[in-house]
């Protein structure tokens, strides 16, 4: 199982977490991200369709959120999500840097910031599982990357399985995406990143501290961040149940689409 019933989650709404909580939540959830990308444990990752599914999805989601990507509030943080949080950007560099410093990060970053860092590695966690079972579907089906179409792709999806866990993974969208946006809402927490980022870099935090910082920044410019996240988080659950329905058009593309 990916992920048992004690859920590495914040707790009850309103609940702030302490730091040691977080960095301990970090810490486990390193460990799973280590697991599921280390092609001598998790022998999908050594799959050839698995780049290329990362690809197209990459390329799928570009597409359903052109309109946000040309609005000039929206942009910066659509490219955040399209990379940083749902795409296929590879964070290896920013968790090997956490893995090493875990003790020093409660000293450095802001405890919301941590939840939001936790939120985003569990999210890179659950991306990375659900991809590694659709590409095995693709690969059983002899399916290459230029094989890859709306068809096909929703037809792994579908027996890849784990409608709970792509509820979750949309959740965890939702949560770093509503976080980013209490977060920009709060000038101490932009001080303190603005603090941080000399003490982050000498203390090898340099990918993670970016990472905040793109967040926080690209979400500092949008007008309204619930109405944002709701498009988003949204359209991804309803692209995800017409996926599992087996709809001819899950994207809204046209059912012979190019992606």
């Amino acid at each position: 199982m990916l992920f048992g019933k004690k859920h590495d989650t914040a707790g009850s709404a309103g609940e702030t977490p302490g730091r040691h909580w977080v960095v301990h939540r970090i810490g486990r959830l390193l460990g799973m991200n280590y697991r599921a990308r280390d092609p001598e444990i998790e022998a999908r990752n050594n799959l050839p369709i698995l780049s290329g599914l990362q690809r197209w999805q990459s390329r799928r989601l570009a597409r359903s959120y052109d309109d946000l990507l040309q609005a000039p509030d929206s942009r910066a943080a659509t490219r955040f999500f399209l990379s940083d949080l749902y795409g296929d950007h590879d964070v290896s560099l920013r968790d090997r840097e956490m893995e090493r410093v875990m003790p020093m990060m409660q000293r450095i970053l802001p405890p919301a910031m941590l939840m939001i860092a936790a939120d985003a590695i569990e999210l890179a966690v659950l991306s990375h599982a659900l991809d590694l079972r659709v590409a095995e579907q693709l690969a059983l089906k002899g399916i290459d990357e230029a094989g890859i179409d709306v068809r096909s792709y929703a037809a792994a999806y579908r027996a890849a399985g784990h409608r709970r866990l792509r509820q979750r993974q949309i959740r965890r969208i939702e949560s770093v995406g509503l976080a980013l946006g209490d977060a920009v809402n709060q000038p101490w927490i932009a001080r303190l990143l603005k603090l941080a980022r000399g003490p982050a870099r000498l203390a090898g935090l340099h990918e993670l501290h970016r990472f905040l910082e793109r967040g926080f920044d690209s979400f500092g410019q949008l007008h309204d961040v619930p109405a944002f996240m709701s498009r988003l988080c949204g359209n991804e659950r309803l692209v995800s149940e017409q996926l599992f329905a087996g709809r001819a058009d899950p994207f809204g593309f046209g059912r012979d689409a190019i992606v």
